[in-house]
């Protein structure tokens, strides 16, 4: 799995023999298309495969094992070529990567990134590599973007009801994905995605990427937290008993504890429990308790909670006119939420009187697994090749059957018209304001962005 001449598509074996023999350097391009999902992408993760996997050369044992099995699985392979990479490049593979600064708000349809290849002798390596590069890049930006779409949502509703908006914004939604992900590998780089826009997580994956690849000390928080078998453990009818040990075990002065409350009847732990029996207990303890319904429907049910929460607990009226709990309790929802459910809690929150405050999300794998490619419709494609005299043609795709999957001709440049990225061509255009700037070239990575950096790029957007 680890080695890159096999990190491809079977069929991109036998490209060399495919390209027209005039081809010396071949350019392409990624870009997520116009799309029905986000008109704007936040583009992000190019560099953790800089570092793992350009960064590690292809030796002689990766060339010989990769030879045998393309020869046993029916594809030619290029054993000239490879050498070659070996030899005179000491495994790392000769191209050369442009890319727009990652954090940057990108408009659809504009190439966050261009790759070319360096040795003439080897043209077919860009797009020999689209299967792994193009897999690296949509996923933690099509997660990016989703979380920056939630954060938008998030955001509208805090302005609307909340007197601390910049206070209360970056731990409104948590990662609680990491189960859920295909891989350990999808979790730190999904998880590390949503932190570009929040601060609360329990992927912990995405905490140790975050501090591999962009050298983020501390990237994301969390909190003591009840799952259901350190609650039933305890049986139905010491339900109280085990409330009141995590009140116990977690109090301190700024103390947070979340405790899942559905085990049996989530409204009689609300009103006979937490807003019952271990009310003054509550009331009195330093800290705030976070009750977490897990189970009906994704919307009334923690409405309902925050309802009986302050019926039982009171609360304020905030200077917007939006009431906030008693600061000894709020609410989590983490069961259904997606950028729908998401949505709709917090126009129904509103409807109902109560800050946003009062209630932090969760999202788990409609956060880091449930999107792909076709979300944020990523593509990678050729678009220029220079011939044996050094003229660059234009290369593209036009489609009668689906014009919307046409490709860009040309190479390109990205530049700032009216305060917007747009895609030019770069004969068009003064490359001093090409904002693709080379971050890579021949094993060497030229360009290493800090996630402080890639947060505050994208919280300027």
């Amino acid at each position: 799995m680890t080695n890159m001449i096999l990190a491809t598509d079977s069929y991109k074996h036998s490209h060399f023999l495919q390209y027209p023999p005039e081809a010396r350097v071949i350019s392409a391009y990624i870009e997520a298309r116009l799309n029905d999902f986000s008109d704007q992408v936040l583009f992000f993760g190019l560099q953790p495969f800089l570092l793992d996997y350009l960064g590690t050369p292809v030796s002689a044992a990766d060339v010989d094992e990769a030879e045998a099995i393309c020869a046993a699985h029916g594809v030619p392979f290029n054993r000239t070529g490879w050498d070659a990479i070996v030899r005179d490049h000491g495994g790392f593979l000769p191209i050369a990567i442009s890319a727009l600064p990652e954090g940057t708000i990108v408009p659809a349809g504009v190439p966050l990134l261009q790759v070319e290849n360096t040795d003439e002798r080897i043209p077919w390596l860009p797009t020999f590599i689209e299967t792994a590069l193009l897999r690296a890049i949509w996923y933690p930006t099509t997660v990016a973007t989703l979380s920056r779409k939630c954060k938008a949502t998030i955001r509208a509703g805090l302005v609307k009801t909340s007197d601390d908006v910049a206070g209360q914004l970056p731990f409104k939604l948590h990662d609680f994905g990491a189960r859920g992900t295909s891989s350990g590998e999808s979790a730190g780089l999904g998880g590390m995605a949503h932190l570009v826009n929040f601060m609360g997580t329990d992927t912990l994956e995405g905490i140790m990427a975050a501090r591999r690849y962009y050298g983020a000390d501390m990237a994301g928080f969390s909190i003591p937290a009840a799952e259901h078998s350190t609650m039933t453990s305890w049986g139905r009818t010491r339900e109280e008993a085990a409330y009141a040990n995590m009140l116990d075990r977690f109090e301190g002065e700024g103390n947070i504890v979340a405790v899942v409350s559905d085990s049996y009847d989530l409204d009689a732990a609300l009103t006979e429990i937490w807003g019952g029996t271990l009310r003054e207990k509550v009331r009195t303890r330093q800290g705030t308790l976070v009750v977490r319904p897990d189970s009906g429907d994704p919307i009334e049910t923690p409405l309902r909670t925050v309802r009986t929460l302050w019926e039982k607990f009171g609360g304020t009226v905030n200077a917007k006119g939006f009431r906030v709990l008693d600061p000894h309790v709020r609410v989590i929802q983490g069961d259904g939420m997606t950028i729908t459910t998401i949505a709709r809690l917090v126009d129904r929150m509103i409807a109902e009187g109560f800050a946003i405050d009062n209630i932090a999300f969760g999202m788990g794998g409609g956060l880091l697994q449930q999107v792909n490619r076709d979300t944020l419709r990523f593509a990678m494609k050729a678009n220029a090749l220079r011939d044996a005299d050094g003229v660059w043609r234009d290369v593209a795709k036009t489609p009668a059957t689906d014009p919307a999957k046409g490709s860009k001709a040309g190479r390109q440049a990205v530049v700032r018209e009216g305060g917007r990225l747009v895609a030019a061509r770069r004969h068009a255009v003064d490359l001093a304001h090409d904002e693709l700037v080379p971050v890579w070239r021949n094993g060497e990575l030229l360009v290493r962005h800090s996630f402080a950096e890639v947060r505050e790029r994208a919280e300027e957007a």
